[in-house]
């Protein structure tokens, strides 16, 4: 808790005075980065706040009064839309406001729920803090900054690991970074308690339209892990790409819609899911309805049989997983494996009611996913 100012007594008495609203500056693309200052019981400058805006991203901003606080600029780059300001409390040592962040002193900014502070954390821990519209937005601002050909738009962790295709290398080095053009369509898994997302795409690699997965982990409200795979004519031969099929299963799967409360799976019981399909593969493919479709790089439109090892258990495994994720607010399970023939593979599948609705599948070609 902050206590009120001790220099309010050599000063007189100030009238608390409040500083609300913060101006969001939307830049096209890109995540925001900040600089907290300010000390705690005195006049403190606070640094400036850039802020990643999702659809509801707030940045606190703090309050001025008898603790002599100057308030923190805020400026940001928006994502997919204009954040809004939080304000605090005018008065004896009113703290600042943010609905994540602690505290940066006086006239410190804390970041709010959908900002993304390139300094560090909010709440100190590696996810706390960690929002759909964080993660959200971060999946819109990554494609905006491939489509430019600009990854120094994105907050970038120090220790960021990029892969493509099982690659390592630096954004910038990577093919499709060199060639992509604006997003035409994408589907995301926002996993929460790992702050991780998982998106299944459609980006033209120079003229041709591609199916794209993408996964991001955020720590501290930046990127430190990118996984990519980018799926072009010939890295896999099983099925035809069809990226307009790929499109269009939004209109049938609702890849993103809530699944209402009563019919949602548990977050145990959609990792458990994608545990089982990979080691069983493709006996493991259980718990599907009449209806279920499965394609592999938008293609196939193949029928979800039920396996022969759904109601066994098998001590071998056939995938090995190296991530699972789940979004239980939708009904998403992704995994990531190296399917057979060396394809780096990301799954995706909608379940709800205890039962999966549709699998969707990427894959591309190397020797590794390079996470193993």
């Amino acid at each position: 808790m902050l206590k009120s100012n001790k220099y309010a007594a050599n000063r007189g008495i100030m009238a608390g005075l409040a500083i609300t609203g913060a101006l969001w500056l939307t830049l096209g693309s890109g995540l925001g980065c900040s600089s907290d200052s300010g000390a705690n019981n005195g006049p403190g400058s606070a640094g400036t706040m850039a802020g990643l805006a999702g659809s509801t991203g707030q940045a606190g901003a703090s309050a001025a009064g008898s603790w002599n606080g100057s308030a923190g600029a805020s400026s940001g780059v928006a994502g997919s839309a204009i954040g809004s300001a939080g304000s605090s409390a005018a008065g004896a040592g009113a703290p600042p406001a943010g609905q994540a962040g602690a505290p940066a002193g006086a006239g410190g900014s804390s970041a709010g729920s959908g900002g993304l502070s390139a300094t560090g954390g909010a709440g100190g821990g590696s996810t706390s803090g960690c929002t759909r519209e964080l993660l959200k937005a971060a999946v819109d601002s990554y494609f905006k900054a491939l489509a430019a050909h600009d990854a120094s738009t994105l907050p970038l962790a120090d220790t960021l690991k990029f892969t493509e295709n099982g690659k390592e290398s630096k954004p910038a080095d990577a093919p499709l970074w060199k060639t992509a053009g604006t997003l035409k369509y994408a589907h995301s898994a926002l996993d929460t308690d790992t702050c991780n997302s998982a998106t299944e795409a459609v980006v033209p690699d120079g003229t041709t339209d591609i199916p794209v997965a993408v996964r991001l982990k955020l720590v501290n409200q930046k990127i430190t892990e990118i996984e990519t795979i980018a799926a072009r004519k010939g890295d896999y031969t099983g099925v035809t790409s069809n990226t307009a099929a790929l499109a269009a299963s939004k209109d049938t799967i609702k890849w993103e819609e809530s699944v209402p409360a009563a019919m949602r799976n548990t977050r145990e019981e959609l990792v458990n899911w994608m545990a089982k399909y990979f080691k069983q593969f493709p006996q493991g493919v259980c718990n599907t309805t009449s209806t279920c479709k499965r394609m592999e790089n938008g293609g196939g439109n193949f029928v979800c049989s039920e396996g022969a090892g759904c109601a066994a258990s098998s001590t071998s495994t056939v995938l090995k997983s190296h991530l699972i994720i789940a979004d239980v607010e939708t009904g998403l399970g992704v995994g990531f494996t190296l399917f057979t023939g060396g394809h780096p593979d990301m799954h995706m599948f909608k379940m709800y009611g205890g039962q999966v609705y549709a699998v969707s599948a990427i894959l591309s070609k190397g020797d590794s996913t390079g996470w193993d």
